[in-house]
């Protein structure tokens, strides 16, 4: 009996080798993220640094060799087709096609991705070889709300939410008939839907870093949210709760790795770091290198004409935060052009930097890649307090909302409470009176009321007779609209007329204790 019993536990065992082990196993999953690539195809030095970062062809290398290590999602959370020369001459389809060709699983889509209209936008999500998510979006054709991937055995639902931001941070007319809902609301009710179908939740989210902690704090159920749209660079994933956020910084300069272990089909382990993306010899994908270098022909054999030169280096890094030189320039720009009193734009309309040395076309591109054009309003002085308090209310945050200005002087509190913070404001070195009218350049994103510049808008959409003719505003307040011109070309003439520029931060917008 004990001969038979030991010869039984010795056949046992054998079995057990030979029948695979899945249930108890740990499985091993991979995500790879970028964010905010904004079409920087090609290596740039950012403001500041003699070093060249990004460059797709490198980042696009890396991602192969770390896609054969374990099964793995790679995942774009928006703001991909919009914003560099590369991306911006075919309304974003070179971004498409480069997409299509590293083989990217999923992407959501930001508030840029609208910049060129719906019609543009339907055009890119039809070319796109990947689905397109966007829960909280109702009334675009073609969005997804979630795709269910499996890897290793391990199914993976990517629900896709944006910011409700959206219709503030583009032009009106392109989000017209869209409704931007809660991605609170809307996360919480798919994962209701997908928890009992799937292991692993992932939200692809464009909200921004401190709204994605908002979301893992408020909304049970998320195991790892891939974030973008605040270019923020997250080193390791940060933990709130039960949930992994992750974010990649931008324009291709980082790469997101994200390594997740699952025993019994949950997560039980994690690892997560960025890779900094440099060019270097050999570290390039052929073919996406091919496809990056043949669109980069056409840009500039149309655009790389010299036009100027600066004898400084423009700031285009520091617009969210503070007076740089570059925002001095291009307002001061739209105060002459218009004849206005003040000029007040948004920072975050400015996209880039420039070193010291030649101006061309592609340049100021970069620089301004929307297509706005130059507006002058009628406000009161109190419009203009309440325009610049609005503007001086998202520093913490980074809001593109931040003020670049022409004709103003202005003082303020960071430590005051947001709306309560201006301390002074001259125009023309006189103190603003609050009762009188003054005429305030702007961009046509802005007067209507985009970045959130509601008194902007309320006073134009007021303006006696106001209507669009043509793409142009019109309206007694409204001084000043010229929708012929694209505030670039307008820059760029300037720059053609003055040869060289050297302009410097003058004291515009100070701050107080």
């Amino acid at each position: 009996m004990i001969f038979r019993g030991h010869r039984t536990l010795v056949l046992c065992s054998i079995l057990l080798l030979l029948v695979p082990l899945t249930y108890g196993d740990a499985t091993e999953i991979r995500i790879l993220h970028v964010n905010d690539f904004h079409g920087f195809a090609e290596p740039y030095q950012p403001f500041g640094s003699n070093d060249y970062l990004g460059g797709i062809s490198f980042l696009a290398h890396r991602a192969n060799q770390l896609r054969r290590e374990k099964p793995t999602l790679f995942l774009a959370a928006g703001d991909m087709i919009q914003g560099n020369n590369w991306a911006n001459l075919s309304q974003g389809e070179s971004v498409i096609e480069l997409m299509n060709l590293i083989g990217f699983d999923a992407m959501v889509v930001g508030n840029h991705e609208f910049d060129f209209g719906q019609e543009a936008l339907k055009r890119r999500i039809s070319e796109a070889s990947f689905p397109v998510l966007g829960a909280n979006v109702k009334g675009m054709e073609g969005l997804k709300p979630y795709v269910i991937k499996e890897l290793g055995g391990i199914k993976v639902a990517v629900i896709g939410v944006v910011t409700e931001d959206t219709p503030v941070s583009t032009s009106p007319k392109n989000v017209m008939g869209l409704e931007f809902l809660s991605p609170f609301s809307v996360t919480e009710k798919y994962i209701r839907e997908l928890r009992d179908r799937v292991n692993l939740i992932v939200v692809l989210s464009h909200i921004g870093f401190s709204v994605d902690r908002n979301l893992a704090e408020d909304v049970k159920g998320i195991d790892v949210i891939v974030g973008g749209h605040s270019h923020t660079r997250v080193a390791k994933p940060v933990r709130i709760g039960g949930t992994l956020i992750a974010q990649a910084w931008e324009h291709g300069k980082a790469l997101g790795v994200l390594d997740l272990t699952l025993q019994d089909g949950k997560l039980v382990e994690w690892d997560g770091y960025l890779e900094d993306i440099r060019p270097k010899q050999g570290g390039e994908d052929p073919k996406v290198q091919s496809l990056v270098e043949g669109h980069s022909r056409k840009i500039n054999s149309v655009m790389d004409v010299t036009i100027g030169e600066t004898g400084v280096e423009l700031d285009g890094e520091n617009v969210r935060r503070k007076e740089t030189n570059l925002g001095d320039f291009i307002a001061d720009i739209l105060r002459e052009v218009s004849g206005a009193d003040a000029a007040i734009i948004n920072g975050g309309g400015i996209r880039a930097s420039l070193k010291q040395g030649e101006i061309k076309i592609k340049d100021i591109y970069t620089i301004l890649p929307f297509d706005n054009y130059v507006v002058s309003i009628k406000l009161t002085g109190e419009q203009i307090r309440q325009a610049l308090e609005h503007g001086l209310s998202g520093i913490e945050e980074w809001e593109g909302r931040f003020p670049q200005v022409s004709g103003l002087t202005v003082t303020y509190s960071r430590s005051a409470p947001r709306g309560s913070r201006i301390q002074s404001i001259l125009i023309r070195g006189k103190p603003i009176d609050l009762n009188r009218e003054y005429q305030v350049a702007t961009n046509d994103f802005m007067a209507a009321g985009g970045d959130g510049y509601r008194v902007f808008g309320e006073a134009v959409l007021s303006s006696k007779d106001f209507e669009i003719v043509g793409g142009m505003m019109k309206g007694e307040k409204l001084a000043y609209s010229d929708s012929g011109r694209w505030i670039r070309d307008v820059v760029i003439g300037s720059i053609r007329e003055k040869k060289k520029i050297s302009p410097m931060v003058e004291g515009r917008i100070g701050e107080v204790n």
